[in-house]
């Protein structure tokens, strides 16, 4: 969709008070699954006092409601809730190129009984338009919030931040979650545990701050950015594009080589994500393929480590590395031998320089580095045969590694983030081996 509704445009819809309340109860993603939308419905299926969940469908176009639960209330409260999910762009309820079978027969049943196809499946333009400003305006405001909160916090001084509860970092993530910002709701809220956990926190947060007042200043001059930057921008945001928007842009064809997965909780365990790292053996770019799930959903299967996949990749607007999907037919060529473009520590540094001076807001920067060896120790490394070291991630399974490795150098694939390498793959024995 050009934008999502607001919480008060769905709450506007409640028939009464006690509705709007037990929707904002229902409004999780644990009680919900098969959720989905495209450009005219939202569907999903939610587990109430029955033995089978209740299938909930959403026509934006009017809008209608279906639900076979027995309330008599129109909408109830599964319908509302479900339109919570969907107008906070989270993720948890994504894009989909395929409709529930239930939500898509409800929807043909009002199309024969209309004869209107045109109404249940071309969204109006002035609508979609309309919708888009209101979006716009509502991040607007809720950005213009934000850098006053900034503001306060550089007027007090960043000491006076670790004195301050968890509902500070929560409420200001919230409101910009409100405001259909949901991307940099996240990093706020995260910054809660952060500078509490973290020995760097002082400059972590300067950094963050840095990051996120870029953010406001660029979206104020949002019209006079090139493509890749407002695709950055709208990444880092949380303004999520639709597929079908994605694939009719630029494509590249190429012999993938699977070279790094990693699964995360995000968002308070509301969201689970998927990346998977893809180096195209001709055009030698790095791309990564993400996929979510609400909480306690599946996730899409993922592709084998160190495979080799033959296709063509949709790329989504921005900067390098650049997030892609498969645009068409996959097929699986043979597994691959080894981690191709490993570099050293120096070289792989120069290239995460360029690719943030492109775009500043890159959270995870892919790294394959040739010759690592693990030092143990209180801060684990991870060093070249030249002696440059990164420091590894808190949760890296370093025995793991050196047990792998057998304490000899070997290449290794990971994510660099916030000044710290996660490894994901190595290579042993020419094969790639997941970490």
């Amino acid at each position: 969709m050009g934008s999502r509704w607001t919480v008060a445009q769905v709450l506007a819809l409640a028939p009464d008070s006690g509705s709007a309340k037990a929707a904002r109860g229902l409004a999780t993603p644990r009680t919900w699954s098969d959720l989905g939308s495209n450009e005219s419905l939202v569907w999903g299926k939610c587990q109430g006092s029955a033995r089978t969940p209740y299938q909930v469908t959403v026509d934006l176009n009017e809008p209608a409601f279906r639900c076979t639960c027995p309330s008599r209330k129109f909408p109830c409260k599964h319908g509302l809730a479900l339109l919570l999910l969907w107008s906070a762009n989270d993720g948890v309820v994504a894009d989909l190129d395929t409709t529930e079978p239930f939500a898509a027969d409800w929807a043909a049943q009002r199309t024969s009984r209309t004869g209107n196809t045109a109404a249940t499946r071309t969204p109006d333009p002035e609508a979609q338009a309309r919708r888009q400003a209101e979006r716009e305006s509502l991040m607007s405001a809720g950005i213009d919030d934000f850098e006053r909160w900034l503001h306060d916090i550089v007027r007090q001084g960043l000491a006076s931040v670790r004195r301050q509860p968890p509902g500070f970092w929560d409420t200001a993530g919230a409101r910009l979650v409100d405001a259909q910002v949901p991307g940099l709701g996240g990093r706020v809220r995260a910054m809660g545990s952060a500078v509490h956990a973290r020995h760097d926190w002082a400059p972590h947060l300067l950094g963050e701050l840095g990051r996120w007042y870029l953010a406001v200043r660029a979206w104020r001059r949002r019209a006079d950015l090139d493509p890749a930057a407002m695709g950055d921008l709208r990444a880092f945001l949380g303004w999520s594009r639709r597929t079908e928007e994605v694939r009719a842009g630029d494509r590249l064809t190429d012999r993938w080589r699977v070279v790094g997965l990693s699964q995360d909780e995000e968002q308070d365990e509301r969201l689970l994500s998927q990346r998977t790292w893809l180096y195209g053996e001709r055009t030698k770019e790095t791309v990564v393929l993400l996929d979510f799930a609400a909480a306690g959903m599946a996730l899409n299967v993922a592709h084998v480590l160190g495979s080799v996949v033959d296709g063509e990749v949709a790329l989504y607007p921005g900067g390098a590395p650049r997030r892609a999907l498969f645009s068409g037919d996959e097929h699986k060529v043979t597994e691959g031998a080894g981690l191709p473009g490993a570099t050293d520590v120096r070289a792989a540094l120069d290239q995460a320089a360029r690719w943030l001076g492109g775009n500043p807001w890159l959270r995870r920067i892919p790294m394959a580095l040739t010759g690592m060896r693990v030092v143990p120790g209180d801060t684990p490394l991870l060093v070249d045969r030249d002696g440059a070291a990164l420091t590894l991630t808190p949760d890296t399974d370093v025995w793991q590694l050196l047990a792998l490795s057998g304490g000899h150098p070997v290449p290794v694939f990971g994510e660099w983030a916030d000044e710290r390498f996660h490894p994901l793959s190595a290579e042993i024995d020419d094969r790639l081996v997941s970490l």
